[in-house]
């Protein structure tokens, strides 16, 4: 017995969408082999996956914890290092998630930027270790809310600030510094750029110093105002020589114009 012909076209149009390419297939290997991340991490789709998803339960757990005043009974478990860890976590999410959204030929495993470099882990690594430290012999030094909340204040304001510039430069942002002129870079001076000149990087020192003065880190506080100033002071310094050779007259008047707020770095 014959079986009845399908009549809605079906097996059609399964093979025309089997046979016609994605527009945006789900990968995460960038065209420009320059963009391609050369750490341990693998650039595949499952590794992007698996991050996400360690990262967005650590920001959860993190940020439950925060809300709800932390654990009396464990000693450590403070609302200070819970937002901490949760603002960590949510950082380095939203460098992927937004490079993801608004700048997907750049995307890749290493926009989660988790191979910073092995100081920018020290750093962090000593930040915890100096506030664990500090709380378990000298406990009153960190009974000041005050600088903790104006941290968390600081902190999310820097974090804002960053995805919005990142968000506002599209595929003009760049996490590897671009030392050649694409046909498809423009000089973007609208929006937060109007304000601010490499907002991304102001965000981004602004949300490290929030987070140490959310845990109250004398020590720390002073290392990443030191170390950041000068990284962030030969970056931009670095970066704007490009930007004069790329756009000229337009970018010196944008600059003459529009100041980074990063005290002692016009």
């Amino acid at each position: 017995m014959q079986a009845p012909q399908a009549t809605d076209g079906f097996d059609e149009r399964l093979r025309q969408r089997m046979a016609s390419p994605s527009p945006r297939p789900l990968e995460t290997i960038p065209k420009d082999p320059a963009l391609r991340p050369d750490g341990r991490i693998p650039n595949t789709p499952l590794a992007a996956s698996t991050i996400s998803f360690l990262l967005g339960g650590t920001f959860a757990l993190g940020g439950l914890t925060f809300l709800i005043g932390g654990f009396d009974d464990v000693w450590w478990a403070t609302p200070q290092l819970c937002f901490y860890v949760a603002a960590w976590s949510f950082f380095h999410w939203a460098e992927f998630a937004v490079t993801a959204g608004w700048n997907p030929e750049k995307c890749s495993v290493g926009s989660f930027l988790l191979e910073n470099g092995a100081l920018y882990h020290i750093a962090h690594s000593v930040a915890v270790l100096e506030y664990l430290l500090t709380l378990y012999f000298k406990p009153s030094i960190k009974e000041h809310p005050n600088i903790s909340t104006f941290g968390v204040t600081l902190a999310v304001a820097g974090q804002i600030l960053r995805s919005l510039a990142m968000i506002n430069a599209g595929s003009n942002f760049s996490h590897i510094v671009a030392y050649r002129k694409l046909n498809t870079h423009v000089l973007v001076t609208s929006g937060i750029y109007a304000w601010l000149r490499h907002p991304s990087y102001t965000g981004f020192f602004y949300w490290a110093l929030g987070l140490q003065l959310v845990l109250q880190n004398p020590v720390s506080f002073a290392i990443f105002v030191a170390v950041l100033w000068r990284f962030f002071y030969h970056r931009i310094k670095g970066e704007e020589i490009s930007l004069v050779r790329f756009f000229g007259n337009d970018y010196v008047q944008y600059r003459n114009r529009v100041g980074t707020w990063i005290p002692f770095i016009r």
